[in-house]
């Protein structure tokens, strides 16, 4: 009796492991965040399974019913649109409630997008911290405030169409002499990662279309790095 976490490519679908495949194949039934999504990377897989989709607006309505299925013997996986599951993405909460009802948990490793970034940057590797994506609008200030402090390498996830107005931030809160890096479309066609201080990097981005998704790796304070 367990629940498999099963991480998806987040671009370039050559990145799922043999091991994922394996165990996406030998499902009883496939959790999605969007089955649309995975649909096409079932197909492309040749996989064909029943799907149900799982996300933050019904993972809590779907819970009980989802653990009533694997108590009952059912080989469940859990996967996202791109990446490992609960980073950024529901499955904490199906996690822990796993937990609390003696569920085995099988996490597989692969494919994720904030370290490739981290790695990319150049910035120091050997402690940091993942905040994931900004408030938008209540807490923001708060949470920038907090990390004027951050000694550690910050790693932050953001879309494209918040991509300035969080570089404007950052240069507010952390001065726009610190050394930072924009990783976008990891894995893709694409892919690029532009290196420097929150100014430069700002004045690069404002003068072009931002597309793909987007993680932001940003010096903490104090750090003794040459870029």
């Amino acid at each position: 009796m367990s629940l498999k976490i099963v991480p998806t490519p987040i671009g370039n679908l050559d990145d799922i492991t043999l091991r994922s495949i394996k165990v996406l194949e030998t499902s009883d039934l496939i959790l999605a965040e969007d089955t649309r999504v995975s649909g096409k990377l079932l197909k492309h897989l040749g996989i064909n399974k029943p799907m149900q989709s799982y996300h933050i607006f019904n993972e809590h309505k779907t819970l009980n019913s989802i653990l009533d299925k694997i108590k009952a013997g059912l080989n469940v996986s859990l996967i996202s649109d791109a990446g490992t599951p609960a980073i950024s993405d529901p499955g904490y909460l199906l996690v822990r409630e796993c937990i609390k009802n003696d569920i085995e948990i099988d996490c597989l490793p692969g494919a994720t997008a904030f370290v490739p970034a981290l790695v990319n940057s150049g910035l120091p590797t050997d402690s940091f911290v993942f905040e994931g994506f900004l408030p938008v609008k209540k807490g923001r200030m708060t949470k920038l405030t907090e990390l004027q402090s951050e000694k550690r390498t910050m790693i932050f996830y953001e879309s494209p169409h918040r991509l300035l107005r969080t570089l404007k931030d950052f240069s507010e809160y952390f001065g726009e002499d610190r050394i930072a890096s924009v990783s976008r479309e990891i894995t893709k066609m694409y892919e690029e990662t532009v290196r420097g201080n929150i100014s430069e990097i700002l004045a690069n981005f404002a003068k072009r279309t931002i597309k793909g998704e987007i993680v932001i790796v940003v010096a903490g304070l104090k750090s003794k790095i040459n870029v």
